[in-house]
């Protein structure tokens, strides 16, 4: 983090010792106010909220303003259409030649509901607008290595029972405010340890599934306590149900269905294609800048960036982010998930088995996930197969031709099926999130030794500039209805400052909390001989006074 500015001795100490010790960064420069426009504000579009992205976050929270009938609002949208990071593609041939429609992002409704208990809000609008979707049946599934089909069952056994204690020891660590730690320390605590496995690859490949699959992260690279709570705050809660979304009119169906609650065809209030650059704010109002020399005057800003946009930097603030903000921003994560389908002349693997999880014998995480969408209840006679690779695999997918990923994943699949002749693709695409200039990854991943406070101040906002998205879900990070629950809540508690009811669940009107500072949990006088530290700061930093 770039250094501050402290009255006294002891705070510059302090701050050089987390400087030197915890992190450091390079001071991020903002451009400020584009110095190439030659018009005043007063020639701005002017409106009461300008809502930055028309994702799930964006349309709900627009919805939120109208249902206090607030109408004044514009949406501005990067893409030529609604549904931000929930997208989907044509791919492939029917028979009659007319393209499949696959989910290039958002895939599933996570946790249904349960009976006489609460219901997923992307559950109630599913079943509203009769999205064809098919239960993911985690059961359907066989293992393979390089090798061919192998037997995981004593391994699943393993893990669940490690996963067990992990879940409980996050409990203590969150009710008693302990110590946060990895997820990768807290299955080694759980004496789940890949490594020392005869078929170590075979664990990694178990533990991906377990872990990395839902969270486009390592157990290295995650934090245990709001790793558990995060999948916890949704399965328990709702239900342990997932359902995959294969409906041929896409997933966002549902989302452009909701913003017909409240915007009229062609309505002037949606501005599609349309790229933000600059944003400048104070305590009476935002400004919106837009690469068309176009420009928006609001009272307030619901900026909905991913967490991948903002740490790019590819709009820039004026003033600059505030130290607390910027802080929180670069300490969380944004993964990427991609899938990359393929389709055959032939379905040559189980036709009734949804999924195969295969173990390479050098490289953990390398195309280890393959879904079949010819299964009965999907696309049955598609011959679609796709493969799932997240984090450092996407990266390095996402980085190459078509051809080199094709190359290895063709490779993977013949070793997999040894005994067969396994043809080449007749069709072959995927998508390249982490290049994305209007996401830069898929969803959002809670990194270790990371609090809730610090959490807070990636959600609250800065003067008249509010924040929310998937990532600003302290409950529900990463998940889509986690989006729907920050735009809600952001929609209701602008309303209510400017003239609406104030019905905001998620703690009330006004302003959100924000830390100026966030301590840890070692003070300046526990550096002693007693702690092992036998070195004074003052030395360490050059002060011999």
């Amino acid at each position: 983090m770039p250094s501050r500015t402290f009255n006294g001795a002891l705070k510059l100490v302090i701050t050089l010792f987390a400087l030197v010790n915890v992190i450091s960064a390079v001071a991020i420069e903002s451009r400020g106010h584009p110095s190439g426009y030659d018009h005043t504000e007063k020639q701005c579009k002017k409106t009461k909220v300008a809502i930055l992205g028309a994702g799930t976050t964006g349309i709900t929270a627009a919805q939120a303003l109208s249902n206090q009938s607030i109408s004044d609002f514009l949406i501005v949208e990067y893409k030529d259409e609604i549904g931000g990071r929930v997208a989907h593609t044509t791919f492939g041939k029917k028979d009659d030649g007319t393209p499949y429609v696959v989910e290039l992002g958002a895939n599933w409704v996570q946790g249904l509901g349960s009976k006489g208990g609460p219901e997923n809000p992307i559950w109630t609008m599913a079943k509203k607008y009769k999205l064809n979707n098919t239960f993911s049946d985690y059961d359907s599934i066989l293992t393979y290595n390089q090798h061919g089909e192998k037997d995981f069952d004593p391994l699943w056994d393993e893990f669940d029972d490690a996963y067990s204690r992990l879940e409980q020891d996050a409990g203590y660590i969150l009710t008693d405010n302990l110590q946060d730690r990895t997820v990768r320390s807290g299955l080694s605590l759980a004496e789940w340890k890949p490594r020392l496995k005869d078929d170590m690859m075979a664990a990694y490949a178990v533990e991906w599934w377990e872990w990395d699959w839902e969270t486009s992260y390592t157990p290295d690279e995650s934090g245990l306590v709001f790793g558990i709570t995060g999948f916890n705050a949704t399965f328990y809660q709702y239900s342990d149900e997932n359902n995959y979304v294969w409906d041929q009119r896409g997933f966002n169906y549902f989302i452009k269905r909701e913003s017909e609650t409240y915007l009229k065809p062609n309505d002037p209030r949606l501005l599609l294609s349309t790229i933000v650059t600059n944003i400048t704010y104070s305590d009476t109002g935002v400004t919106v800048y837009t690469d068309d020399g176009g420009c928006i005057s609001a009272d307030y800003a619901i900026c909905t960036f991913s967490v991948g946009v903002l740490q790019h930097e590819v709009v820039t603030f004026e003033p600059k982010l505030p130290q607390w903000k910027k802080d929180s921003i670069e300490m969380f994560q944004m993964g990427t998930y991609t899938k990359i389908f393929l389709q055959f002349n032939t379905t040559f693997w189980d036709e009734k088995t949804q999924f195969f999880l295969y173990a390479d014998p050098y490289t953990r995480g390398w195309y280890p996930l393959w879904q079949s969408l010819s299964v009965p209840g999907f696309l049955p006679g598609s011959n679609i197969l796709f493969v799932t690779v997240v984090e450092e695999q996407s990266y390095t997918a996402e980085r190459q031709t078509d051809e080199e990923t094709k190359e290895e994943v063709m490779e993977v699949l013949r070793k997999m099926f040894p005994n067969i002749t396994v043809p080449e693709p007749i069709e072959f695409m995927y998508p390249r999130w982490s290049n994305e200039p209007w996401a830069f990854g898929s969803y959002s991943n809670w990194p270790p030794a990371t609090t809730l406070e610090m959490h807070q101040n990636l959600r609250a906002n800065v003067d008249r500039l509010y924040f929310a998205g998937e990532a600003t879900s302290a409950s529900y990070f990463g998940f889509l209805h986690g989006a729907w629950f920050e735009g809600k809540d952001v929609g209701e508690r602008i309303a209510g400052m400017i003239g609406g009811t104030c019905e905001s669940e998620a703690g009330g009107c006004g302003e959100d909390l924000h830390y100026d500072e966030l301590h840890g949990t070692t003070e300046l006088g526990e550096y002693d001989l007693a702690n092992g530290w036998d070195v004074s700061s003052f030395v360490t930093y050059g002060f011999d006074g």
